[in-house]
């Protein structure tokens, strides 16, 4: 994990609970902190687990298309396959112009175009030689080509790169750009870095953006997972220094506190985050939503996070799988089915595994127990 500063204000705890549920250990970290306790309550929870695909190397980037597979980016190795649910992994291509430190850049965010039947586009967070990027090219379900950088000048560091890109309800696409490692640049809202990002799927300031450019919002250190729930809200993941990782509503022109926030604070203009949680309950990835529920993946806690949402309203976070399957960096809902994808990190900077040790889990999703 990159290196952290310290933080400014202690942690609120909530009340630990724990309880067996088929067999998992889940629990109300002491770590956590939500602003809305009980709250609502989750409709599905992880249940069992089974391998869907083995052989990767740094998984980081899923996006699905319309037949149902997934387009999974690897971030060291700059290649994207298409996965099937029934576990088929097929080598599409690799992105070109792509560099990395092996530590948090590389090929990152990965997002299907919401009208790809009739243009064929996939969308890709990377890191160039001179920063990192957001650029489009063409799968015509055989070959991956035609790359076109559509926005540069997003700095880029070894740490602090964020990478979430997803498409909105609204047909534009966002994505989390992080500080690379300049704390000062998060309130800079001149510049592209600590912000969420939201353009046009052809590059452009999306219409109605809150100071008329790139920027959605601001003051965000590393938001590496974004995900859009059922009604409309835009949620992002954020990793925090030594304490206050962060779960954030996103909302056009706020400022999210970073630096001059870390975690809650009363400074007039500053929008706190809607949880928190210390670094090692955490270090939180990617992110998506199923079923009321938000699923933050963790790495350094080696656990998937489940948080029930309802409105702007969150309950009490409930972590499953803890140190079973190691470092998680991805998680998303599989179409049409009661069902996640988990995606480890075991062979990153962080891990103990060679290349080729991660793998590609599926968590069926149950009725909570009553």
């Amino acid at each position: 994990m990159p290196r952290r500063t310290p933080g400014r204000r202690p942690l609120r705890t909530a009340t630990a609970v724990a309880a067996m549920v088929a067999g998992l250990l889940v629990l109300a970290e002491p770590g956590s902190s939500a602003s809305h306790l009980p709250g609502p309550r989750a409709a599905t929870e992880p249940g069992d687990v089974t391998n869907v695909s083995t052989g990767w190397t740094t998984p980081w980037g899923v996006s699905w298309l319309p037949d149902g597979s997934a387009l999974v980016g690897e971030s060291e190795t700059f290649k994207i396959y298409r996965l099937t649910p029934a576990g088929e992994k097929t080598l599409v291509g690799s992105v070109p112009q792509t560099v990395t430190t092996k530590q948090e850049d590389g090929l990152l965010g990965i997002a299907v175009s919401p009208h790809w039947a009739e243009d064929h586009h996939i969308y890709v967070f990377h890191t160039a030689d001179e920063g990192n990027r957001i650029a489009r090219m063409t799968y015509d379900g055989t070959t991956l080509g035609d790359y076109r950088a559509l926005l540069t000048g997003i700095e880029r560091g070894d740490w602090h790169n964020g990478g979430g890109l997803v498409f909105g309800p609204d047909g534009y696409l966002y994505a989390g750009a992080g500080d690379a490692h300049q704390d000062q640049l998060a309130q800079d809202k001149g510049s592209l870095n600590g912000k969420v990002l939201r353009l046009t799927a052809d590059g452009k300031p999306a219409p109605g953006n809150p100071f008329g450019t790139y920027v959605y919002s601001y003051g965000h250190r590393n938001p590496e997972g974004l995900a859009f729930d059922s009604a409309g809200h835009l949620w992002a993941s954020e990793l925090g220094p030594d304490s206050n990782d962060e779960l954030n509503l996103i909302e056009p022109g706020k400022n999210y506190g970073w630096p001059t926030c870390v975690g809650p604070c009363d400074t007039a203009g500053m929008t706190n985050p809607k949880a928190t949680w210390s670094v090692s309950d955490a270090s939180p990835s990617g992110l998506t939503y199923a079923d009321g529920n938000l699923y933050m993946a963790g790495l350094r806690s080696q656990r998937l996070w489940r948080i029930p949402v309802s409105g702007t309203d969150i309950g009490t976070p409930a972590a499953y799988y803890q140190d079973k399957y190691g470092r998680l960096r991805a998680v998303q809902k599989v179409p049409g089915r009661a069902a996640l994808w988990l995606f480890t990190c075991n062979t990153d900077h962080n891990g103990t595994q060679p290349d080729g040790s991660d793998q590609v889990l599926e968590a069926a999703l149950k009725p909570t127990a009553p």
